[in-house]
């Protein structure tokens, strides 16, 4: 999924340096995301292999009590995990996400990683639900501090020399550990295998998890598998001019004004309006301060436009260096 499309960027903070001829806006900037779908991918399957036979599923009610796992409770939140996937990516640049009505894989039922899925399964699950790709939940597993932190505090209790004592914890941390891979059976390749464990902290009262505390967590899961395929983004600063001499230097100064009030429409339609009226250094100035204006409204094409306008007419050196600035980001907007 390489034709990204991005909102536009809100600046988060605008300052004028004093008395410099120069101002600086910091705006919010992409980075690649960690995985593209490609092109031709439009339609996923969701498995969740996850899930374990009646049998196995006795068996880890018991194992559940020793390791503090939240007891018989995976099977639904990890139902939660694929639907924090489908809200997050279902219509995602068209992408359709697909759940199959009656298909069942039963996987280890632990954190150990089952095998691979043949390819023939792959194929017949992608072509009976008419999907491109197939993501599966290979592993969903939780656990809980809360039973761990009472025993924590008996032991304490003991090796200071005191009797143990009942001991009913405040708080508790909630993990949740996830595996998936995508298989492309065009390719038949593997896109993307990743395993992740999330986590969030709960205050409680009478020793007892609030009821969502394991949904949540498991929610959050998938939220942060969806974002491996989505841009992230960081702060970054960029400079523009204050002021210009000449005949349009009253104009100018009005332009900048705007951006202070974040009015960059305005803004643009005040330096557009003069900048045939201006000697070639002005000229310039106004070139990369439309540039900048554009990127802010989310117009990447059009800034690298004008920035390119500022240093080839009129030989900015800021245009240069800010015209390679927007041709990356262009390459991660693609």
């Amino acid at each position: 999924m390489k034709n990204i499309i991005l909102i536009a960027c809100i600046p988060v903070l605008f300052m004028a340096m004093g008395c410099s001829r120069y101002g600086y806006v910091r705006l919010n900037y992409p980075q690649p995301p960690a995985v593209y779908l490609p092109d031709d991918v439009h339609s996923i399957v969701i498995v969740n292999r996850s899930l374990t036979t009646k049998e196995a599923e006795d068996k880890r009610m018991n194992e559940a009590v020793l390791s503090a796992e939240i007891a018989g409770s995976d099977r639904l939140a990890s139902e939660e995990c694929l639907k924090a996937v489908y809200d997050e990516f279902n219509g995602y640049h068209g992408t359709e996400i697909v759940f199959p009505k009656k298909l069942r894989l039963f996987g280890t039922g632990t954190r150990e990683t089952p095998e691979m899925l043949s390819w023939d399964t792959v194929r017949n699950i992608c072509e009976e639900n008419r999907a491109d790709v197939l993501l599966v939940l290979e592993n969903f597993d939780s656990n809980s501090d809360l039973l761990l932190s009472a025993a924590k505090d008996q032991v304490s209790n003991i090796l200071a020399g005191n009797a143990p004592r009942p001991s009913v914890p405040h708080n508790a941390r909630v993990d949740v550990y996830s595996y998936w891979r995508l298989y492309d059976p065009a390719k038949e390749s593997v896109i993307d295998q990743y395993q992740h464990t999330s986590f969030m902290n709960f205050n409680i009262t009478g020793g007892v998890l609030p009821l969502d505390a394991l949904p949540r967590v498991a929610y959050q899961a998938g939220q942060e598998y969806v974002r491996r395929y989505m841009p992230s983004y960081y702060q970054v600063k960029r400079d523009l001019y204050k002021r210009a001499k000449g005949s349009v230097k009253h104009e100018f100064k009005s332009g900048w004004r705007k951006t202070e009030v974040a009015n960059w429409t305005g803004a643009i339609e005040i330096w557009s309006g003069i900048l045939d009226q201006s000697n070639r250094k002005t000229a310039g100035r106004i070139c990369l301060n439309i540039a900048v204006a554009n990127e802010v409204l989310g117009n990447t094409e059009e800034a690298l436009k004008w920035a390119q306008k500022s240093y080839e007419d009129y030989g900015d050196k800021l245009g240069r260096d800010y015209a390679k600035v927007l041709l990356r980001r262009k390459n991660i907007e693609r």
